[in-house]
């Protein structure tokens, strides 16, 4: 029962990710996302977008699995804005308290597992943790150019600054670069994001 105990208490904690909020708007522009929206909509982008990925092989599951639980250590760390150069400073220090704290609540053989799965993405040497980080990075540039670059021109963001973000997918290749390259341009021509 105590192992039981544990995992409920787990899936109780990570309900605070729901109220982690992001900057990133929903396309329809009526709210920010919270990090499980978010968490949520990678996992599907993971399952549409896997033929897209540079590794034919892509253990799939092994990728949904990393980006359900990348995001968690954010309940107590909070989430940095992509482009907040300061919280960047103490990022991998918040977030890797926050992940000792957060997975020492479940079993641990499941707390050895969930640990190591976030900082494989952290790492991003696998071939899965560099589909997952594509992923990551893909969807809020998505949001931000539904939206008309509306967080973009709130926080004063260049086209220099997002391609620099979107290092993983050009890293990747192939299809899904030339669309982020091409959706950045027209954000630019469309005056949603700044030269």
């Amino acid at each position: 029962m105590k192992r039981l105990e544990q995992q409920i208490r787990f899936l109780l904690e990570i309900d605070q990710l729901k109220q982690v909020m992001r900057q990133s708007l929903l396309a329809d522009q009526s709210r920010r996302e919270n990090d499980a929206e978010h968490s949520w909509h990678l996992a599907m982008m993971a399952l549409v977008l896997a033929e897209y990925a540079q590794e034919p092989q892509l253990d799939l599951p092994h990728v949904i699995r990393m980006l359900l639980i990348h995001d968690l250590v954010e309940i107590y760390a909070g989430d940095t804005y992509a482009y907040d150069e300061k919280g960047y400073l103490d990022k991998a220090e918040r977030e890797q308290n926050a992940a000792k704290r957060l997975f020492s609540l479940l079993p641990d053989d499941q707390a050895e597992a969930f640990h190591a799965l976030w900082e494989e993405f952290e790492r991003g040497e696998t071939p899965e943790a560099r589909f997952a980080n594509v992923c990551d990075r893909l969807q809020p540039l998505l949001l931000n150019y539904q939206t008309q670059g509306a967080v973009w021109q709130k926080h004063g963001i260049t086209s220099d600054m997002v391609m620099k973000r979107m290092q993983p997918i050009a890293d990747n290749g192939g299809e899904l670069w030339e669309y982020v390259r091409g959706l950045i341009q027209s954000a630019v021509d469309n005056s949603y994001l700044a030269k």
